[in-house]
C-alpha cells in the first residue's frame, strides 16, 4: 500500500511539472511563429499593429464608400461602410483609449450614412459624406492629430469598378 501511495505521488507530480513547462513548440502554417505561448501573444499582437495600421484599412473603405455613392452601387456602399466599422471596433479593441473619441462617429454619423444608403439619393449622399469627413477630421482633433487631415477622394486606386 505504502509502495502504491509513493508510485501515485510521484507519477502525479511528474505530471504537475511537465504541464506547468512552457509550451515553445512551434505553430502557424509552416512553423513559423516560436516560443512560450505568450511569446507568441505578444509577436501576433505585434504583427496586427497599433491604431495606424487600423486607420489604413479605414482610409481604404473611406474611398471605396465614397466612390460607392459616386457610382450609385448602394450595395457596394453598404458593403464598405460595415467593414469601415468592424475594422474601426476591432482597432479599438486594441486600443481602448481612443474608444471616446470615436463614440460620437461610431453612434450618430455611421447611422446617419446608413440612412442615407437606404434612401439610394446620390446627392444626398454626397452631403452626408462631407459630414462623416468633418467627423473624421473632428475625431483625428480630439486625439491630438488634427494635422491628419481627411479630404473627399480625388482619384481611384482600388480596381473595382461599377
Amino acid at each position: 500500500m505504502k509502495n502504491t501511495f509513493l508510485f501515485l505521488l510521484l507519477a502525479g507530480s511528474t505530471l504537475i511539472a511537465c504541464n506547468n513547462q512552457s509550451k515553445t513548440y512551434p505553430s502557424g502554417s509552416d512553423g513559423w511563429l516560436t516560443g512560450t505561448e505568450e511569446e507568441k501573444f505578444e509577436e501576433v499582437a505585434s504583427q496586427l499593429g497599433g491604431f495606424s495600421r487600423t486607420m489604413i484599412e479605414v482610409a481604404y473603405r473611406y474611398s471605396e464608400l465614397y466612390w460607392a455613392g459616386q457610382d450609385e452601387n448602394w450595395d457596394y456602399a453598404d458593403h464598405q461602410l460595415e467593414h469601415l466599422v468592424e475594422v474601426l471596433e476591432d482597432g479599438l479593441k486594441r486600443r481602448p483609449a481612443r474608444a471616446e473619441s470615436a463614440q460620437d462617429f461610431l453612434q450618430h454619423t455611421v447611422s446617419e450614412m446608413e440612412e442615407l444608403i437606404v434612401k439610394e439619393e446620390k446627392v444626398a449622399f454626397l452631403e452626408g459624406f462631407r459630414s462623416l469627413t468633418t467627423a473624421c477630421n473632428a475625431c483625428h482633433a480630439r486625439e491630438g492629430e488634427s494635422f491628419i487631415v481627411i479630404r473627399e477622394p480625388e482619384f481611384r486606386t482600388s480596381p473595382v469598378r461599377f
